[in-house]
């Protein structure tokens, strides 16, 4: 239900939902999923008109009933709503299936018609399915819906997957052969929209014609709820996403830290496309759900399509480290493109912070591995982003790469002056007595 709870809370911005196209990625290409974000469809034809009736500002349902700010007279009947999707969701995820009786018609049926015996998460191909198409679909309001559409990229046990870079990269080509939108934003599942106005706040950004035209991206603070008000256990990582990203702003911008960052399209792609629907200036004139769009998604969409291409090295999220957004933002960075790190004072997103030490651990592994995957790489921040950025930026960027191995100075300085002191051993050089009388001299 997170993933759910997000899609909703962006759905409802305040911005024209003739314009606006919801993509979620599903790596493992469940049909729990689909069944999950085919009851999310359903419910936001009474969430978006409620929202927006009523100017309610939390917009993601679960924050908003724990919340209780506003109720209004239907408010018990959405939440009614709300819960019974909930506990349909639940229910097929614990038996592991879908009671037929959770599915009003048949083509919501032949969506699951796909997942036969030999589909696996590690290898299957692609599910592209359309839940929701504005041009067709109205909320209990009568006003357009925006686009839902469920992916699944196609896996190959003998092809690399590139993790999450590679599922960004699919949502690129996806997005841009059904919509094609010039900005796009990247969201985590577990990270839901704060605040409805976020879109209009990035437009005063890019369409500012102050701007510096090289603007690429909007970065916005990852913050999290349910820490409590003292943060004692560092949570919400303040240093790096707030301090820090603020500090690199004074400079060419703050990185990409993977989640709540609004792009340029045009950032991911060098030149033309040997493939005329993934061109920046390509206009899409047909419906989401015609048989020329849906067959050229799946297309891009297949495990096959970036053999022999320039994807994740030259197009696109980049490859080469688990900590592709840092690597992606770093290389952006690097071929001239700038950044502005936006935090205003009401939250434009809110997530989830590991709440374990397993998961904790798993995380700081994960992102030691991959920066140093980018220290010790052909574009180390200290060589390659020191001459093409410029010496302070390259020098942020290496105080990220290196941070692993930051326990090594730190436990020498740590344990070296102690035992020093135990065996009556001096680390500092001893003044000379010649120096010593002259400072008494003077």
């Amino acid at each position: 239900m997170c993933a759910v709870n997000t899609a909703l809370s962006v759905m409802s911005y305040d911005y024209p939902t003739e314009k606006l196209s919801v993509y979620v990625s599903d790596d493992g290409g469940s049909k729990l999923t689909v069944f999950a974000f085919m009851e999310a469809a359903r419910f936001a034809a009474l969430w978006l008109p409620y929202c927006k009736k009523n100017k309610i500002v939390e917009r993601c349902p679960e924050a908003y009933f724990r919340s209780n700010l506003s109720w209004f007279p239907e408010t018990d009947q959405i939440k009614m709503m709300y819960e019974n999707m909930r506990d349909r969701v639940e229910k097929a995820v614990q038996k592991g299936s879908i009671c037929h009786d959770y599915i009003p018609n048949e083509g919501e049926g032949e969506a699951f018609s796909r997942w036969t015996d030999g589909f696996t998460p590690q290898n299957h191909p692609p599910v592209i399915q359309v839940l929701l198409e504005s041009s067709k679909d109205k909320d209990n309001a009568g006003h357009t819906m925006p686009n839902l559409v469920y992916i699944s990229r196609g896996k190959s046990a003998t092809l690399p997957h590139h993790f999450k870079a590679g599922a960004l990269n699919v949502l690129l080509r996806v997005s841009g052969t059904m919509t094609n939108a010039p900005v796009i934003l990247t969201l985590d599942a577990d990270m839901y929209s704060n605040d409805p106005q976020t879109p209009l706040r990035v437009l005063c950004y890019l369409l500012d014609p102050a701007m510096d035209p090289k603007l690429g991206y909007i970065q916005f603070p990852q913050l999290f709820h349910g820490i409590n008000e003292n943060d004692i256990y560092g949570g919400q990582l303040k240093l790096e996403f707030q301090i820090e990203a603020s500090g690199m702003d004074g400079l060419v911008g703050s990185t990409y830290t993977g989640t709540g960052c609004f792009f340029r399209r045009g950032v991911f792609f060098g030149g033309p496309s040997k493939t005329p629907e993934l061109n920046q200036d390509h206009l899409v004139n047909k419906s989401i759900n015609s048989k020329e769009v849906l067959a050229m998604a799946h297309h891009v969409a297949d495990c096959n399509f970036e053999k022999q291409t320039k994807w994740g090295t030259e197009i696109g999220f980049r490859y080469g480290s688990l900590v592709e957004d840092f690597y992606t933002g770093y290389m952006l960075h690097c071929k001239g493109w700038k950044s502005i790190f936006c935090n205003p004072k009401r939250p434009a997103f809110l997530g989830n912070s590991p709440i374990n030490l397993h998961s904790t651990l798993n995380q700081l592994m994960r992102w030691s591995v991959g920066l140093l995957e980018v220290a010790f790489c052909r574009y180390s921040p200290i060589t390659f982003g020191v001459k093409s950025i410029n010496p302070l930026t390259g020098l942020c960027y290496a105080h990220y790469a290196f941070w692993p191995i930051w326990s090594i100075p730190i436990t020498i300085y740590a344990f070296v002056p102690q035992l020093a002191l135990l065996n009556c051993a001096s680390i500092f050089p001893k003044v000379c007595p010649s120096r010593r009388s002259l400072a008494s001299q003077l």
